[in-house]
């Protein structure tokens, strides 16, 4: 996925995670895709925008409801890639959800 997501009119959820990753692949760039992937598939999902640079990367995906952001933080293959991050991926990293209210947007 790239660019700007096309989420639909407010209210929905955005899910912010940040992250300061380790040194070296160990397999991240597979798992990410995977994951980008799988979280397309599930109910509720509405879109997702990721940047990364050398030091910080960002991602955030877009929801229709708190109950949608749950079921995906309990998938299974989602649960084991959150346990290789906190073990070999990353050296920090920060959650947080959000009630979106209000966007604008912009389009050539």
């Amino acid at each position: 996925m790239s660019g700007i997501a096309k989420t639909p009119e407010p209210p929905y959820y955005a899910v912010i995670f940040a992250s300061q990753r380790t040194d070296g692949d160990k397999g991240y760039g597979k798992m990410a895709d995977k994951m980008v992937e799988l979280a397309s598939q599930q109910k509720g999902f509405l879109g997702m925008e990721s940047a990364r640079d050398e030091g910080l990367g960002i991602t955030v995906s877009y929801w229709d409801s708190l109950e949608s952001i749950k079921i995906w933080k309990e998938n299974s293959a989602h649960k084991a890639a959150q346990e290789k991050g906190k073990t070999e991926w990353y050296k920090n990293f920060a959650l947080r959800i959000c009630k979106v209210e209000r966007q604008n947007l912009f389009e050539i």
